[in-house]
């Protein structure tokens, strides 16, 4: 159903000093095929308004589904009245100037409609991947997964923003399992979903992707048969696939300002950074440069207004690897009187935004990977996240992953299997001594980041070169 959202607005009984409309319509659509197998095809469609309402400092919330003027005013009523209880024990009051004048029209580029491609389309393809990944009878098990969403975004509000926005958003997701005895390997194309961007059907361009299937499955096989990864210190040299991670746990979670002032504590943990921080604290060596960009275009968290109307730009969180900026949207910057950056999102219509990351990224250093490789005496390559674990300031963690390549004297010599690592975030980052350049860097994302109660799911995009560090805590799937 569709609604003249301004109109609604325009027609609404306004009871505080400011009020807001955010509605959302998102269809997501995933087709998967399994052993050659198609598997699923599903839709859904999600619809509906949230109503924002400042009042006496406190902003109050209120949605519904039902889009006609009665439902959105008895909406607008609960979230004036959701506010008026929340001043009664205020410990910071906003002014209107939380929410500025936002007005402006944003779609994701693409090269290909995404619409050109049909179900039978994208099923066929996906079966095809399934019988390329297929390179052995010892593969067990072949998944290929294409995941499809079109969501947009109205928002207006009684200072006169009125902001349109529409992402095309493709992740896909192709894996092989091989076995031989008791021995299990899997691999998949870069980590689950990590190959997440606003695009169109040229993400599924059909030889390109073939060509990765064939090389997933056979790293599959050679995995079954290669040594434990060992253990001790040593040089690391992480992939971009699995720097997604490595920033995203880190860098991303510890930076939200919301999380940094407690926010998150009872549900997802605090983080180690604390507000005197900002402007002082040595985050990583002088090669480490972090920016908040949610305008590289084609990256998964490409937008122009956050859910707040704050103007994205992009933005040092890291320079040099001293910490500048908070990922704080205009209501933690207030809170807090810490720079901050546009990052006020909300999954749904019916979830209030709160402070996420967007697309965070390691920009490019000036080394080839082949320097990078030839200075290391003793290390590891490890590429493709698998698993993650980190305490809940941010500061411990271990990751393993799914494909390693030992270096010794300059050279790659030895594929190993189950590689992990582990370290602390700020003396990791303080051991990064080379940053690939340009030839090296690579854009992936994910869908799934989780954060909130009630929980939101996110879509955050991370782009990296491959980077190097230096006496890393590596142990094999032994211990």
């Amino acid at each position: 159903m569709a609604i003249d959202l301004l109109s609604v607005l325009n027609n609404l009984e306004l009871k505080g000093e400011w009020t807001g409309l955010r509605e959302l319509r998102e269809r997501t659509t995933m087709r998967s095929a399994r052993d050659g197998q198609p598997e699923l095809n599903e839709s859904d469609i999600t619809h509906g308004v949230m109503v924002e309402v400042l009042h006496k400092g406190q902003i109050g919330y209120a949605a519904s589904n039902e889009l006609n003027q009665k439902a959105i005013q008895t909406a607008a009523d609960k979230a004036f009245e959701q506010a008026e209880m929340m001043s009664r024990w205020a410990v910071y009051k906003f002014s209107p100037e939380i929410r500025p004048k936002a007005v402006g029209t944003f779609s994701s580029p693409f090269l290909k409609n995404p619409e050109i491609l049909s179900a039978g389309d994208i099923n066929h393809l996906l079966v095809d991947v399934c019988h390329a990944l297929k390179v052995d009878d010892r593969i067990i098990n072949t998944s290929a997964t294409a995941r499809l969403v079109n969501s947009w975004t109205r928002s207006v509000s009684s200072s006169g923003s009125d902001v349109f926005q529409e992402f095309n958003i493709i992740s896909t997701d192709y894996s092989a399992t091989a076995k031989d005895g008791s021995e299990v390997q899997k691999r998949s194309d870069n980590g689950s979903f990590a190959r997440s961007h606003q695009a169109g059907a040229e993400v599924l361009d059909r030889d390109s992707i073939l060509l990765r299937a064939r090389r997933v499955g056979e790293q599959a096989v050679e995995l079954l048969s290669a040594e434990n990864c060992p253990s001790g210190a040593m040089d690391l040299l992480l992939a971009p696939d699995q720097m997604l991670l490595q920033i995203h746990e880190s860098i991303g979670h510890p930076l939200e300002l919301d999380r940094i002032l407690g926010d998150e504590r009872n549900y997802a943990g605090s983080s180690f950074v604390k507000l005197s921080d900002f402007g002082k604290l040595q985050y990583g060596s002088p090669l480490l440069n972090i920016t908040f960009d949610p305008r590289r275009k084609g990256q998964m968290a490409d937008y122009l207004f956050d859910d707040a109307g704050l103007q994205a730009e992009r933005q040092y969180i890291i320079r040099d690897g001293l910490l500048l900026r908070a990922e704080g949207s205009t209501e933690s910057m207030a809170r807090s009187g810490i720079d901050g950056v546009a990052n006020f999102r909300a999954s749904s219509w019916n979830r209030a935004p709160i402070d996420r990351m967007a697309n965070l990224n390691l920009e490019p250093g000036s080394s080839s990977f082949e320097d990078m490789v030839s200075s290391v005496e003793q290390g590891i390559f490890m590429e493709s996240n698998r698993s993650w674990s980190i305490d809940d300031y941010r500061r411990k963690f271990q990751f393993g992953c799914e494909y390693g390549k030992l270096i010794e004297n300059g050279k790659f010599t030895r594929t190993v299997k189950n590689p992990n690592y582990k370290s602390v975030t700020t003396r990791f980052w303080n051991s990064l001594k080379a940053v690939g350049d340009e030839s090296t860097f690579e854009m992936y994302g994910t869908p799934w980041c989780g954060k909130g109660e009630p929980n939101q799911i996110m879509r955050v995009g991370h782009a990296s070169p491959a980077a190097l560090f230096s006496d890393i805590d590596v142990f094999g799937g032994a211990e």
